[in-house]
């Protein structure tokens, strides 16, 4: 099982630690709802030093990026990060991702934990289509770079302290490489998976300790804590936030997911993996679809519990589910055949052999 360089920082504060997509990771350390809350409402730090990082190079990077992905690259510009992700050519998806976009010749593509070898290896497979090489055009930087991710309403106050220029006015998913903590050539994106503000920040591994315990000094007065994965579990559903493998995976095409909006049909976008699939599927209709919901019964639905109609009929399942603890509800999202995944409509949740209504809804649900 694989560390992060933050590790030794878990466990000395007494992070309950668990397996996670091969990462020895923290869970909490001092409850979830009270990481949650912190989130919420001041500001927390999460180690994603287990998220993956390939550099694309080179005068075919804007074109393979634009082939490959769903959204449209050519509306990127230096400094600008956009939300998309990989069409397995089957229909249905690789990873979702962010790519950072340096200029026509230089992006990052930030990738989930679990998928950097499948990416890495889905991406070299449009080498040498785009005449690239890996190693050379296509750098897969995973194992040489960490990443802390600095979010809540008073995180940029936190960080601010911390830059060599102003953060403070940075619109929502750009970035800039600056000197953070002293580190030079440190990369601090207004990105982030909690929906609270804030941002996260890349150095090399050697630059990891030093910038961990430089922003924990700035936050002091701020209340600042360090965040597990139980509570970025919390902070994302709440903010309708899918996250692979729960909530989409290779069988679920990018529409079915609810990711229209970063899927492009324009002439600007040009052809890509998939667009004649997803072209007849928008124009067919969609028989499934990922939904939001609340429930109306006490209970809480959890991954894979199945989801029923008025008369215990299965009509689709849950992906996520969790109690928010800022909205105070049981909320989740699951897939759902039409006609029921319809704003307003009743479903139905089984759990333990009892059906339990709730209500689709439109996310977020804060």
């Amino acid at each position: 099982m694989k560390e992060t360089v933050f590790t030794p920082k878990h466990i000395a504060l007494g992070a309950k630690m668990a397996p996670f997509a091969g990462f020895n990771m923290p869970i909490e350390y001092s409850g979830i709802s009270k990481e949650h809350n912190a989130v919420r409402q001041g500001v927390g730090v999460f180690d994603v030093s287990h998220m993956g990082e390939i550099w694309v190079f080179g005068p075919n990077a804007k074109r393979m990026l634009q082939y490959i992905t769903t959204n449209d690259i050519s509306a990127m510009y230096p400094g600008r990060a956009q939300y998309t992700c990989l069409p397995n050519g089957r229909g249905g998806i690789v990873d979702d991702l962010i790519v950072y976009c340096f200029n026509d010749q230089k992006y990052l593509l930030g990738v989930n934990a679990a998928n950097v070898d499948k990416d890495w290896a889905h991406i070299c497979s449009f080498a040498e289509q785009f005449d690239m090489k890996p190693g050379v055009e296509l750098v897969n930087a995973s194992d040489d770079t960490c990443q802390l991710a600095i979010q809540g309403p008073k995180a940029m106050e936190v960080m601010q302290k911390l830059c060599s220029e102003n953060i403070m006015d940075m619109p929502n998913y750009t970035f800039k490489q600056l000197t953070v903590a002293g580190i030079d050539n440190a990369l601090l994106a207004t990105t982030g998976y909690t929906g609270s503000g804030g941002c996260e920040v890349y150095v090399t591994n050697a630059d990891g300790p030093k910038l961990w315990d430089a922003i924990f000094a700035s936050g002091e007065p701020y209340g600042i804590i360090p965040v597990g994965l139980g509570a970025r579990d919390t902070l994302r559903l709440e903010k309708g936030y899918l996250l692979y493998g729960n909530d989409m995976d290779d069988s679920t095409s990018p529409l079915e997911a609810g990711l229209g909006w970063i899927t492009k049909f324009s002439d600007t976008k040009g052809d890509f993996v998939d667009k004649d699939f997803l072209l007849r599927q928008k124009a067919e209709g969609l028989k499934r679809k990922l939904v939001a919901f609340e429930l109306v019964d006490k209970g809480i639905a959890r991954h894979g519990y199945p989801v029923c109609d008025a008369s215990g009929a299965e009509i689709g399942h849950v992906t996520s589910g969790t109690m928010g603890p800022t909205v105070k509800k049981a909320i989740g999202l699951a897939y759902v055949n039409a006609p029921h995944f319809a704003l307003g409509s009743e479903i139905f949740i089984s759990v333990r052999d009892r059906l339990l209504k709730a209500q689709v809804v439109k996310a977020p649900f804060c």
